[in-house]
């Protein structure tokens, strides 16, 4: 076979798994782009739909339990483990396609809109976890790297409606292109996806592994960080357009270069993001998963407390603090992922990866609806500065994780 690529430490991977690679990460980028769609037209929706605060935060809210239900079911199923992985990658794409289609089509309000959002995340449960776990069968030296992928795919892809958005097209058609993304990579999941080598044979049915996770201590303290790091995420990446239009109306100052809000966010976001998970997958190559992930944290926490002391000023400062926010609010996801596929069965990879992630978006939940109340209560730097307690006290996890159990 032939060789090609560095990802660790001279470890080399053959051209078939960075196709493989490739593949995945751009099914994530297609796929993950209905999850914020209705998120990134909530000016729009507020204006049609007469939205208020709290329900605009419904909308997106309504994604993270459903992610959270189809990962439950999903887990306790052991589906990732035992359907076929590019299969169910590909039919949950297709349904997030169409439920995001549906949602442009018939929805004229929250009553309509909440259980086709619901779905959607349902959907999205099939893909992303299970994207992981596909990478895995692939790369045993190099995962740091090819998760960051991964995981730089998804932010992409999340922030793609940003951009949408910022180019002032009808809400509609925002979703409409969301829904079309979803639908192609549903097809490139079907026709070019394959499990890679070092895949384990489908095991049984076994309801409790997903308990398991938490009872041995490496997995434990792992998923401790990742849920410190789902506190502050995607509180960060619904809420940042509003708080960078909230520090320029404070401030009476506007965006550089008559940047948008919306375009701000997916440069933060999707720019900013993905080379932050570029970045930290070559920086774990050297020095380890969890390692990164604790200079990762410590950085996004700064960042936290950064975004409230700069906020209502210059905003050129703004813009400086968003990006690097950006950058290191996800640079860690991968790093977590990496560290959980290392401790667990290899057999139930999938599984391990879905329940995790599926307790960490039901924690999005309460940071996601505790953030506007926060803002109404004690201002925005306060909210802000409420987001840095998740980093914190992830990174003190995984730093108990590599004193005492000497994981890289």
């Amino acid at each position: 076979m032939r060789k090609t690529g560095d990802l660790r430490g001279g470890a080399r991977i053959t051209a078939e798994a960075a196709w493989q690679l490739t593949l995945i990460a751009a099914v994530q980028v297609l796929a993950m782009a209905t999850w914020f769609s209705v998120s990134a037209v909530v000016p729009s929706l507020r204006h049609d739909w007469g939205l208020g605060s709290g329900a605009a935060g419904l909308l997106t809210v309504a994604v993270q339990l459903g992610f959270v239900a189809g990962a439950l079911g999903s887990a306790l199923g052991n589906l990732p483990d035992v359907v076929p992985a590019h299969r169910l990658m590909a039919g949950s794409a297709v349904v997030a396609a169409a439920t995001t289609a549906l949602a442009a089509v018939l929805a004229d309000g929250l009553p309509s809109a909440l259980p086709l959002r619901f779905l959607t995340g349902v959907a999205l449960a099939g893909v992303y976890p299970t994207g992981l776990k596909l990478v895995t069968t692939w790369f045993a030296r190099g995962r740091g790297l090819a998760l960051a992928v991964m995981v730089g795919a998804l932010t992409l892809g999340s922030a793609l409606p940003q951009l949408l958005s910022g180019l002032a097209l009808r809400w509609e058609l925002v979703l409409v292109g969301a829904s079309a993304a979803a639908a192609t990579a549903g097809v490139v999941a079907l026709l070019g996806v394959r499990p890679g080598p070092l895949g384990a044979p489908a095991p049984p049915i076994d309801v409790r592994y997903a308990v398991t996770v938490f009872r041995e201590r490496p997995s434990r303290l792992v998923s401790l960080g990742y849920f410190g790091h789902m506190w502050e995420l995607y509180a960060m990446w619904t809420w940042l357009p509003a708080i960078v239009a909230a520090s320029l109306a404070a401030g009476r100052g506007t965006l550089p270069f008559a940047l948008s809000a919306g375009v701000v966010a997916f440069m933060s976001i999707g720019v900013a993001g993905f080379a932050g998970c570029l970045l930290a997958g070559r920086w774990s190559s050297r020095h380890g998963a969890v390692h990164t992930a604790v200079v990762a944290m410590v950085v996004s926490a700064g960042s936290c407390v950064a975004a409230a002391l700069s906020f209502g000023r210059s905003p050129y400062l703004l813009l400086l603090v968003c990006l690097v926010w950006g950058a290191s609010v996800i640079a860690d996801s991968a790093m977590f992922s990496t560290a959980l596929s290392r401790t667990v069965d290899h057999r139930y990879v999938g599984t391990a990866l879905t329940i995790q992630t599926a307790i960490g978006y039901t924690i999005t939940v309460v940071s996601i609806q505790m953030f506007p109340v926060v803002v109404g209560v004690a201002g925005w730097r306060v909210a802000v500065l409420l987001l840095a307690m998740g980093p914190v006290l992830g990174a003190i996890s995984m730093q108990r994780l590599s004193r005492a159990d000497r994981l890289r």
